[in-house]
């Protein structure tokens, strides 16, 4: 037996002079790759600025040319072929997400580790069950009833609380981080949708949620299945510790929740989305068991919440750096409440916006898509090549391997939007006479809300809950940053701000009069 030693250093040496020799010979574009490690090293010093690292990457395989595509080598033990291709050439997005859709699928490895939270979900699901999903949720969010339940809820929780929460502020002077309210915000607002019950997080004490606390948690402890390979995270789940006995804890107290929010409901159904999906059947004509229907509702919670609070922190961050772009703003919302309300300001107050409002606010659309391009709420998916195919731009993507596309880099690239994509500019969202919103003809440069048959189903409910928040914060107070507070991204899958947004809220004047202190 002592060769066996022997043996496996030979094997791994000739293993590692493979792997290295397959990375020349396929003429890598892309970070420094090393023997072994691959590109570990430099991915890893660069791990607190990820997304900017990858676009920067991209941006230099082509420039303003159409060629953005690289190739990031990992050590040969993490990935089946030992690299993934990154990409956000529109052409790429294009093939991979419509032309070659049913090769891209989410994959084994995604799947696996997201199981345990989302198990057969929509989010989390292929092939015939995906689809049956998909067909069902299109059915729902194409009825008025379901933008009139969103818009009762949303107004609900605007008035009620995010208004009080938000004077009280004003009034103490002291500053609130308006993400952690918008989150409070959007998941009562999904929960109230999804299951009919308001958890009430955005409370003027802002309590802490079991559900919302468990659910952060499974969602992070999920993450570290994809940074980690798969027999590290299996290691810990069989021995009850880290990051798996986080999850294990957190999905007990999700589970007894969904439990609960399905009891209630087939003793009172009512028009949310869990009592909607209660009556429907699957593919084999059987209703939905209760497991698939707690993680068809936890799938939409998890698009619903994080998505447009994270897109409206941004908005409203960069909206305070740009004091032309809110001027726009008040002017278009100012001038729809003159229409709808007549000139008697106090009554531009009293109600948030109504969705039919909300609708006519083109200007603010716009400057929420900007904000989406420069920073979309999830700045990169993955997707799993089943066999060997070559991209338009004539990357050649072996099966089995990682396919990224980079929605984050998309929105930086000259070639694509022009030599002043860093720049934040509505405009370019708008008809040359301003009046009609106007997305780009080539949809997969815009691909925030997903694209072809996987294309988000809330986008236009997002939109319409994007709006009416955001009008109803600025048509009362200005945002001023709080001194010294750093703004920057987190690394995780939705692209949060890591210390939160910290504002001051100064009440705005209308006609001479401060409209915030009638709240």
């Amino acid at each position: 037996m002592e060769f066996l030693p022997l043996l496996f250093t030979i094997l791994a040496a000739t293993s590692a002079y493979l792997f290295w020799f397959h990375l020349l010979a396929r003429k890598l574009t892309g970070p420094k790759v090393w023997p072994i490690v691959g590109s570990l090293p430099v991915l890893f010093m660069n791990r607190t600025r990820f997304h900017d690292w990858i676009a920067s990457n991209l941006c230099a395989t082509g420039g303003s040319s159409t060629y953005q595509t690289c190739i990031i080598a990992l050590p040969f033990i993490a990935l089946k072929q030992g690299f993934y291709t990154v990409t956000c050439h529109p052409k790429n997005i294009e093939h991979i997400l419509r032309t070659r859709f049913d090769n891209y699928p989410k994959g084994p490895k995604w799947q696996t580790a997201f199981h345990d939270l989302l198990g057969q979900g929509i989010f989390n699901s292929d092939g015939e069950t995906w689809l049956i999903q998909r067909k069902t949720a299109a059915l729902e969010f194409t009825t008025r009833t379901l933008r009139q339940a969103m818009a009762r809820w949303v107004n609900r929780t605007i008035k009620n609380r995010l208004w009080y929460i938000l004077h009280k502020a004003a009034k103490d002077n002291i500053s609130v981080d308006m993400q952690d309210l918008l989150l409070r915000l959007t998941f009562d607002n999904i929960c109230g949708l999804t299951f009919g019950k308001d958890p009430e997080t955005l409370s003027p004490n802002l309590p802490e949620n079991p559900f919302a606390t468990a659910f952060d948690t499974a969602t992070e402890a999920t993450l570290y299945r994809l940074l980690y390979p798969g027999f590290l995270w299996r290691i810990e789940k069989l021995l009850g510790i880290g990051a798996e006995k986080r999850l294990k804890n957190s999905l007990q107290i999700v589970e007894n929740y969904m439990n609960y929010a399905i009891e209630s409901r087939k003793e009172s159904p009512s028009d949310d989305l869990l009592s909607r999906f209660m009556k429907k059947r699957d593919v084999d004509g059987n209703i939905f068991p209760i497991s698939v229907l707690q993680r068809i509702a936890l799938n939409f919670v998890l698009a619903g919440r994080d998505t447009s609070s994270v897109a409206l922190s941004w908005f409203f961050w960069l909206v305070m750096n740009h004091s032309q772009v809110e001027d726009k703003i008040i002017k278009e919302i100012t001038t729809v409440l003159k229409d709808t309300r007549g000139n008697d300001w106090k009554k531009w107050i009293e109600e948030p916006l109504n969705f039919d409002e909300a609708d006519r606010l083109v200007y603010l659309k716009a400057s929420l898509a900007e904000t989406l391009r420069l920073y979309p709420s999830v700045p990169q998916d993955f997707k799993y090549a089943i066999t060997d195919d070559v991209l338009p731009d004539g990357t050649f993507v072996p099966a089995g391997s990682t396919v990224t596309y980079s929605i984050y880099s998309v929105g930086r690239m000259k070639g694509i939007w022009g030599e002043d994509c860093m720049e934040f500019k509505p405009e370019r969202w708008l008809s040359v006479e301003g009046d009609r919103f106007e997305p780009p003809k080539d949809s997969y440069k815009f691909v925030a809300f997903n694209a072809g048959p996987r294309t988000c189903l809330g986008k236009d409910l997002a939109y319409l809950q994007m709006k009416s928040v955001a009008s109803a914060v600025l048509l009362r107070y200005r945002l001023l940053p709080v001194p010294g507070h750093r703004v920057e991204q987190k690394m995780s899958l939705t692209l949060f701000m890591k210390n939160g947004l910290r504002v001051y809220l100064c009440p705005r004047n209308l006609d001479g009069l401060e409209v915030a202190s009638l709240a």
